[in-house]
């Protein structure tokens, strides 16, 4: 499945995501050569609806067209066939951010393409991993580490004063490579902001400027840990009409993520024949949905104060992923 490319094809640098299939064909990892000779490591694209990570990235090597790069690149394109249609993945895939190496996913081919890329960058023993997604619901832009090792920080602290640490879900990107080099991930807010884009690409720069990452953290940062993930049971009806049964989430509850939520806050109102709806995960993937959620008629309430992230009321996003995630703050050093 996987392309290696050690130049940039034509008509990639201005190639929308939807029509990037016309030109890469297949996922594709590049090599390109720069000044300093240890690759920095950029993936985009492995939520195919997720594009700023590949307009920073087109953007970044139009800067330099014609001239080499301050470091090596090696940058992986994922799901192009998603982005076709604007979708995180297609039914019939596998989520491209939950089959690299240390994924309990099954078996596939897609799993053994990212195994393949991993393997790969291992060997060239990058100067870091920068992974850039979007979210669904409307969050600040932030950064996020697997490990509390201080040149994750450093990278993570580059791109803005919050970051979230976090060991759960498995098979991430970002978890698979910290193990041989600093690793983060840049949430910038959602698709088709030029402003997430611009903070990309300056990012990018300066990263790519960098010597090492032994500096001092350049923002204090305000440190999250994702202690719980909030999925919605597959046969639950999102919306309550007339004669239907399921679960409306408060949507007010998008205006405040990274907010702490109090309890007793109305995480959403429910029918009345079915006993559950949701599923509160913690991070060992034990069901603790009554340590956070309780019912009180016909609402479901928080049971106690939480940070929100990622809360979403897009239904594509809850089914294939999650309604949001909970949070609490870290306090290192």
């Amino acid at each position: 499945m996987l392309s290696e490319m050690y130049e940039i094809p034509e008509g990639f640098l201005t190639a929308k995501a939807e029509e990037l299939y016309t030109v890469l064909k297949a996922p594709t990892l590049f090599h390109l050569e720069g000044v300093k000779s240890q690759p920095l490591f950029i993936s985009t694209l492995l939520h195919g609806n997720e594009t700023t990570g590949l307009y920073a990235i087109q953007r970044l090597l139009k800067k330099y067209s014609g001239k080499q790069l301050p470091r090596a690149v090696s940058v992986f394109v994922g799901n192009i066939e998603a982005a076709k249609e604007n979708q995180r993945r297609l039914d019939h895939q596998d989520d491209y951010n939950r089959i690299w190496p240390g994924t309990l996913h099954r078996d596939s081919a897609e799993k053994d393409m990212m195994q393949t890329v991993a393997r790969i960058m291992r060997k060239k023993k990058p100067f870091a991993s920068i992974d850039i997604h979007n979210n669904t619901g409307k969050n600040p832009h932030y950064a996020c580490i697997n490990n509390l090792n201080p040149h994750g920080l450093v990278l993570a602290s580059e791109f803005s004063d919050i970051a979230v640490y976090f060991t759960s879900p498995k098979g991430v990107q970002s978890s698979a490579f910290s193990d041989f080099c600093p690793a983060t991930v840049l949430e910038c807010g959602q698709s088709g902001d030029r402003s997430g884009e611009d903070h990309a690409l300056n990012y990018l720069e300066n990263i790519l400027a960098l010597d090492d990452l032994s500096s001092p953290l350049k923002h204090k940062l305000k440190l999250h840990h994702t202690i719980a993930r909030v999925t919605l049971l597959p046969t639950v009806t999102l919306g309550i009409d007339a004669g239907q049964s399921g679960l409306n989430l408060n949507a007010l509850l998008e205006e405040n993520n990274f907010q702490l939520i109090a309890a007793g806050t109305e995480f959403a109102s429910v029918s009345n024949d079915i006993e559950k709806f949701i599923v509160v995960s913690s991070e060992s993937n034990e069901d603790v949905t009554d340590e956070y959620i309780e019912r009180a008629d016909h609402k479901l309430l928080f049971k106690k104060p939480v940070i929100l992230s990622m809360f979403t009321t897009c239904e594509t996003a809850m089914r294939q992923d999650c309604i949001c995630y909970f949070m609490e703050e870290l306090h290192i050093g």
